[in-house]
């Protein structure tokens, strides 16, 4: 007995030893589960006296029932020690402001039930509640001197509209009974009765986007829009101020363009602001723009490279402002002179390769501080002085990260058939080897006046470039025509001009992979969200070149897409008018009425209640295709507007186009 013992000790011995001796790791692999590891860096904050650096990490939920996100705020002491988790708990903190002594940090949580303003000492604590919005708070800002919070909110639901919502009688009326957002403000400490005094600042017809404080906590400033539709965004928007104690709005900035995002220069005399000018521009245009506080005409400021600028803020002198933009394919920021003594020259402040995100600054203490990220190296908080000089390294969220093998990206440049420059970004096979052909994955991208930018490929996304590339695809991405980050001649280069010109540059771009002897023109797949789906769509149409597709919420037919999409003056604006007095054009560029030259199989994805892209237009496609023999499938992703919202579903969707596009390629699953 003992003997038998020994045996089976010995043989349960070797076949432990055996194992841990011989066995194989499993290597590292690209798989969708791995990418959504990478967590989403944002919402940078400085501290007044330069500090302290918070910022927002968000990571999914996916255990269980749960398909969400968590954000917390991550707090840093910029004189030393590593970064550590400020809040907790299973709501999300975002947006995260110092108070102007710098003892606290204000942020926007629902851990109440609605979201509301909290503050927490830096030391630590427990977070007390500052706002008690009926119906939540949309932004906030802290005054000048730290006494008082504004914010804003939506107008709530009458009393008789809830009544009929709970007794399920509610009728939505269209374009009527809008819900406002106005502005509040609140104490931040409390009276003798224990209550925080809050007084609403502004009400009536118009919707409040943005706002500022006066350096002398007087007053404030906000851009307003006739009412909340995203598409009035597009169209409309002007500027105003109001006394903070309350009293009569005074319009400052009424120019007939889009007048938003004010912000006032230090010593209160003068106040910045994006506009387009003297009329809308639905393609896309901002500049930057300065007017005297007590009123008066603007004065444009030099322009910067894209003309697509953010307004952040203001120099501590007040000669000249910040914005972010993207430059060719970086995100920037750029400082422009605001005063004439400062001259005319704009300067691109972070680098040119890579590419920063979330900016935040503080002028008194010349620090600068974003988020930057390359091709291979996932995103980080960096801390710079204003110029752009002496940037570190301040998170390490990912520094513990193990990432598999990646395939190389690098920016190229080819000449589109009317001799225009194009450029973009290629993303090689892992493993790539010189000399050997690869099946070819197209990326078109969003907009048009989207832009693929050096941000880091193994980044989560609807599409997982890293993902394609180690199954063993060349992944090309280019920035065509109409694209943002090549200043504006270059995004209004389509004008008119859908699946034509665009076209021939992403084409142009796949031709010189196939020259390059890396792409092999037999196993050429073609894939694209938004506008990537509406030049998906209009591409199959025109060549039969790539043998399978995969159209992401796309849009086909202009003319119904035009009278159900939530924002028709975008469209209207790039095909030059309306479609009733112009069939012909919206026909011309619309892949529907060309449908019957279509013979690649045809992958349909739509979000069920998308309403940038109504889900009629993924299904118009689909069903066209389906009709006349085509091989198409198409894949409703349920409780998803223009793009999955649940990680689960992210999860889902570059693996359903992988199967779909090894089914009708020569490549092995």
């Amino acid at each position: 007995m003992k003997r038998m013992n020994l045996l089976t000790s010995l043989l349960f011995l070797l076949v432990g030893f055996s194992g841990t001796l011989f066995a194989q790791d499993t290597p590292l692999s690209w798989t969708p589960e791995k990418i959504m590891e990478v967590k989403g860096l944002s919402s940078v904050a400085l501290s007044p006296d330069g500090k302290h650096l918070a910022f927002v990490v968000r990571e999914p939920l996916m255990e269980g029932e749960k398909s969400e996100y968590l954000s917390h705020i991550w707090l840093s002491n910029l004189e030393g020690g590593e970064p550590v988790q400020y809040t907790r708990g299973e709501k999300s903190c975002s947006d995260p402001a110092f108070s102007p002594d710098g003892r606290y940090l204000a942020f926007i949580s629902s851990r109440s039930g609605k979201s509301q303003v909290w503050r927490l000492r830096i030391s630590g604590g427990e977070a007390e509640q500052l706002t008690e919005a009926e119906n939540g708070v949309g932004s906030f800002r802290w005054s000048p001197d730290g006494k008082t919070i504004a914010y804003l909110m939506r107008d709530p639901d009458t009393p008789e509209e809830a009544k009929a919502k709970k007794e399920k009688r509610y009728v939505i009326e269209m374009d009527q009974n809008y819900k406002y957002s106005h502005l509040y403000t609140v104490a931040v400490e409390k009276d003798g009765t224990g209550q925080r005094a809050t007084r609403r600042l502004t009400q009536g017809n118009f919707d409040v986007q943005s706002f500022d404080w006066s350096p002398d906590n007087k007053t404030l400033v906000f851009g307003h829009q006739p009412n909340p539709d995203i598409n009035t965004n597009r169209v409309n928007g002007d500027i105003a101020t109001v006394p903070a104690d309350s009293g009569a709005i005074t319009q400052l900035v009424t120019t007939g363009g889009i007048d938003q995002n004010p912000i006032f220069s230090p010593d209160g005399r003068w106040i910045a602001f994006e506009s387009t000018g003297t009329g809308p521009e639905p393609i896309g245009l901002k500049d930057i723009y300065v007017v005297a506080a007590t009123g008066g005409t603007a004065r444009a400021l030099p322009l910067t490279p894209d003309r697509s600028a953010s307004l952040l803020g203001w120099d501590e002198k007040g000669s000249s402002v910040f914005v972010s933009e993207t430059y060719r394919t970086s995100g920037v920021v750029v400082s422009v002179p605001a005063m004439p003594e400062a001259g005319t020259a704009t300067k691109i402040l972070t680098p040119q390769t890579g590419t920063s995100g979330s900016p935040a600054l503080s002028a008194p203490n010349n620090l600068m501080a974003y988020v930057y990220q390359t091709m291979d190296q996932a995103p980080e908080v960096f801390v710079s002085r204003m110029d752009g000089s002496q940037a570190r390294k301040i998170s390490g969220v990912h520094d513990k990260l193990e990432l598999p093998a990646m395939g190389k990206s690098e920016v190229m440049t080819w000449t589109s058939k009317d001799g225009l420059e194009i450029e973009g970004i290629v993303t090689y096979p892992v493993g790539y080897e010189k000399g050997k052909k690869y099946p070819v994955v197209l990326q078109i991208h969003g907009g048009p006046a989207g832009v693929f930018t050096e941000s880091f490929t193994g980044n989560p996304g609807i599409y997982h470039n890293q993902y394609f590339a180690e199954k063993g695809f060349v992944v090309i991405r280019p920035n065509p025509r109409g694209s943002t980050g090549y200043g504006k001649d270059f995004r209004y280069a389509n004008f008119q001009d859908w699946g034509y010109g665009d076209y021939e540059d992403v084409m142009a771009g796949v031709d010189k992979l196939i020259d390059m002897g890396v792409g092999d023109e037999d196993r050429m797949a073609v894939m694209g969200w938004s506008y990537g789906g509406y030049l998906t769509s209009f591409l199959v149409t025109r060549t039969n070149r790539f043998k399978v597709a995969s159209m992401g919420a796309g849009l086909p037919n202009l003319i119904s897409m035009t009278t159900t999409t939530d924002i028709p003056d975008y469209l209207v604006g790039h095909m030059g008018g309306e479609f009733w007095d112009d069939y012909e054009r919206y026909e011309k560029h619309s892949a529907m009425y060309h449908i019957k030259n279509v013979q690649t199989p045809t992958q349909v994805i739509h979000g069920e209640n998308d309403l940038r892209v109504p889900f009629t237009q993924g299904q118009e496609f689909y069903v066209a295709l389906k009709r006349r023999g085509i091989p198409s499938e198409m894949l409703v992703l349920p409780r998803t507007p223009h793009g999955p919202r649940e990680p689960k579903l992210l999860l889902e969707v570059s693996p359903r186009i992988l199967q779909w596009f090894e089914q009708h390629l020569n490549v092995k699953p």
